[in-house]
């Protein structure tokens, strides 16, 4: 058993204080990469849920009324324990993830610098003064908004936390964090981060359990006066109508189906790095995904030769094991889904270039392991034009025309991100605002920065995180009207 397995919590997080669930019921946690058993933990309720949004009501006032310069420390304390600890959150994330170790560290790395972005711009949630009439003052201010619900997902057990918990935290709110059941691990590993940044008692809480149950308890709440979630869209969706009840504010990053577009005059060899980076990237286990693979005409023999040996080269492993770049899929449901979509669009014309089966012997043989595939020929009568997959899948569509591939790109109803790789300003310009998304990459696929605003449209939900407008997304405006007797 790994030293950091061995060594992180398996308790919930309430009032400052590590506890096990009132009935004491458990659940098993379990590595991808092997299928086995590496930790149990404590599982929350109704009551345990209740009493972590109390505690975080009560610590409200002293969070909220700290000194600035105060809470901007704690911060800055937490993101530099998180950095300090990264190795020993990584592995935990590796373990019980599946990604490769580099690609954890990254994601821990990236959560500390969240932490320390959104301390310094607690700093600037600056208000504004509006031109009145004589004798009287017009004034904005912006105040937290209270005890904040989060519900994360299970691909990026760390930078979804920090990318919700920091901002929060930072505009003054406390919070109720709800991880993922199949990654809790890492998330107790920053809550143990937390624990010895100097938070009151109360201002970050941490449960896990049943989904329905602590969703519901969350929702139901008017203490609770924010809930922001990241997953599928037709969880988002039950959260928002579940939410109707108690009007409390809304932030939902839900489902992608990210185009990425290759122009005739793009740079070959960049793009299909790009792709590959961004596509197998958690083993294409990511919202931001490239799922549909536009490729133009005039390029496309040259682009589908260089992809194939790229694609191809890729180590496929244990995340724990050096030089693995691909790592298995987070469960068997998973395998499922991607066999699905591959056996229809393969059913319908589409045409296998590479891959496109589970890998099951040697060390794989207990494992979530998936090979690497691309497919050609894909068309809009096949699965997997219209469905997310959520592997390790490369569909490549030809086109001929810019009209013809921004009609194919945003026939979608999600709008999360998008990408395009070419040359021409024209071009570019008709991409960059024709393209029905929150998110743009021209040439690029780094499109998630602590300072810029990430999320989407439509079916994608709504509500940003990171940057100046993620912060806002956790406080409420106040006008005051100000008349001098």
């Amino acid at each position: 058993m790994s030293e950091a397995i061995n060594k992180v919590h398996h308790q919930l997080f309430i009032d400052g204080q590590w506890v096990d669930g009132d009935d004491k019921q458990t659940k098993e946690v379990i590595n991808p990469a092997t299928g086995k058993v590496i930790k149990t933990i404590a599982q929350a309720g109704e009551a345990e849920t209740t009493r972590a949004i109390e505690a975080a009501d009560k610590a409200f006032k002293e969070w909220s009324g700290m000194e600035l310069k105060d809470r901007v420390n704690i911060l800055r304390k937490a993101a530099d324990l998180i950095e300090e600890n990264s190795d020993y959150i990584a592995e935990v994330m590796t373990i019980e993830q599946g990604k490769p170790l580099a690609e954890s560290k990254l994601e821990v790395i990236d959560g500390a610098e969240t932490f320390r972005w959104n301390a310094e711009e607690a700093r600037r949630l600056y208000g504004d003064i509006i031109p009145a009439p004589n004798a009287h003052h017009y004034e904005i201010i912006y105040q937290p908004v209270g005890v904040v619900a989060a519900i994360t997902p299970w691909n990026f057990p760390s930078g979804m936390v920090t990318r919700k918990i920091a901002p929060a935290l930072a505009a003054g709110n406390t919070v109720v964090l709800k991880p993922s059941g199949d990654t809790p691990l890492t998330a107790i590993a920053i809550f143990e981060q937390l624990e010895q940044a100097g938070f009151p008692a109360g201002a970050v809480n941490l449960v896990m359990g049943g989904s329905d149950v602590i969703g519901r308890t969350m929702t139901d709440s008017d203490t609770v006066r924010k809930l922001t979630f990241t997953g599928s869209t037709p969880i988002g969706q039950e959260l928002y109508k579940q939410s109707a009840g108690t009007l409390k504010k809304l932030s939902l990053e839900l489902g992608g189906h990210a185009p990425f577009i290759v122009h005739s005059d793009a740079d070959v060899k960049a793009s299909v790095e790009g792709l590959v980076a961004a596509k197998f990237r958690n083993n294409g286990q990511v919202c931001i995904a490239p799922n549909r693979v536009f490729v133009h005409e005039e390029i496309k023999e040259d682009f589908m030769t260089q992809l194939k040996t790229a694609v191809e080269a890729l180590k496929v492993g244990n995340g724990m094991e050096e030089g693995t770049k691909v790592g298995p899929l987070i469960r068997e449901d998973a395998i499922d889904k991607i066999k699905g979509q591959l056996d229809d669009a393969l059913a319908k014309g589409a045409q296998l270039v590479t891959g496109g089966e589970r890998l099951t012997e040697g060390a794989y043989v207990e494992g979530f392991f998936f090979k690497p595939t691309i497919i050609d020929n894909v068309n809009q009568s096949m699965n997997i034009f219209y469905e997310e997959t959520f592997g390790p899948v490369v569909p490549v569509i030809s086109f001929n025309d810019i009209d013809q591939v921004i009609a194919m790109a945003n026939d979608t109803e999600f709008g999360l991100a998008s990408y395009a790789y070419a040359s021409s300003a024209k071009v570019i310009f008709e991409l960059s605002t024709r393209l029905e998304y929150g998110m743009v990459g021209i040439n690029e696929v780094k499109i998630s920065n602590p300072e810029t605003p990430f999320g989407g449209v439509k079916h994608s939900g709504f509500g940003r995180e990171n940057s100046h407008l993620g912060l806002k997304e956790y406080v409420v405006e106040k006008f005051v009207n100000t008349r001098y007797l």
